[in-house]
């Protein structure tokens, strides 16, 4: 996951030291948020001419078309316009090489639909929009999630509250960008902060109910209707490979995986009819709790013989709750 250093969040330093210092560090990009305030290009020239680091810039204004000039003069890598201030003025069409769209947590997802011709990428809004030091809405990890499936050929940044913990998830969740300005200059050194942002597993307060797969976002069939076509059209449809097999109570009663129906293929080749569906059940597969933190969730998979790339979510009943996948966190890194 790349990290775009917000660089008006750092007071104590002037701005060339900080951008100098963001680069000596491995920031992937500088964030320069603009409150409709057109001098801001004249920090884009002095980032110009201090660095070759790509340009961030999150553009918050009802004209973006009175800064096109600016744009074409002093292009910046990345551009992205704040949906909520925009007021029917149509989008910059030059200045950069990826535009995108900032949406508050507030704003439903359906309205990058309008600007999903003209946009590469969205920016999820996880606090309050310019200001600084606010603390993560975790409702947008359910938000990254819903995202993906409603327009996955679309890249998703993130800005607000994105600390060592949060970018863990982030990167779990397949964010490609996480805006950071806070707490990279409120940590011991930007280099421990750049590090924790792109690698740590810190102590956690959020939960694997907080970000995991909720219930109808995971793939089940219920044991009372178990056949074949069921549980494929199942692992089919969710691209998870694997579905979970739950009693009429809802209490996990195993799973079937790729893996398990292939198996079950081998030894049946001779006469696939024989295949008894009952028998693919995986009935003491891994499973998560979901009150587990983040801390708690990697100790634990970290002591598993076998590697992870799916695990079903439970309560405290053994009442299947949801799922997490592990390839995202793959994704996230690219």
């Amino acid at each position: 996951m790349k990290i775009s250093g917000s660089i008006y969040s750092n007071s104590k330093q002037e701005l060339s030291t900080t951008i100098r210092d963001l680069e000596e560090h491995h920031i992937d990009m500088l964030h320069v948020d603009c409150l409709d305030d057109e001098s801001v290009f004249e920090d884009i020239k002095r980032i110009r001419a201090t660095t070759a680091l790509p340009v961030d810039l999150h553009l918050i204004t009802s004209t973006p078309s009175k800064f096109q000039q600016h744009l074409d003069e002093n292009p910046v890598d990345f551009l992205t316009l704040q949906f909520e201030n925009l007021n029917g003025d149509s989008l910059p069409k030059s200045g950069f090489k990826k535009l995108g769209l900032a949406l508050t947590s507030a704003t439903s997802l359906e309205a990058f639909a309008r600007y999903s011709d003209e946009c590469d990428f969205v920016l999820l809004m996880a606090t309050t929009p310019g200001k600084s030091g606010g603390e993560f809405n975790k409702e947008n990890f359910r938000r990254i999630r819903e995202f993906r499936k409603k327009f996955p050929d679309k890249q998703i940044h993130v800005d607000g509250g994105v600390n060592a913990e949060v970018s863990f998830i982030l990167r779990n969740l397949g964010v490609h960008c996480a805006v950071s300005g806070s707490y990279l200059f409120t940590q011991k050194t930007v280099g421990s902060a750049v590090l924790g942002l792109k690698n740590a597993q810190t102590e956690s307060h959020y939960r694997v109910a907080d970000f995991m797969h909720l219930l109808d976002e995971t793939p089940s069939v219920s044991l009372a209707g178990l056949n074949l076509k069921s549980v494929l059209q199942s692992i089919e449809d969710s691209k998870m490979a694997f579905t979970a097999i739950v009693q009429l109570n809802g209490v996990l009663d195993g799973i079937i995986s790729n893996a398990d129906v292939r198996k079950g293929m081998l030894k049946s080749i001779e006469n696939l009819s024989e295949i008894k569906v009952e028998n693919l059940i995986n009935s003491n597969p891994i499973v998560l709790k979901e009150d587990l933190t983040v801390t708690e969730m990697l100790h634990f998979i970290r002591q598993q013989t076998i590697p992870i790339n799916f695990l079903p979510v439970i309560n405290s009943n053994g009442i299947l709750t949801g799922s997490l996948t592990f390839n995202d966190l793959i994704k996230g890194e690219a």
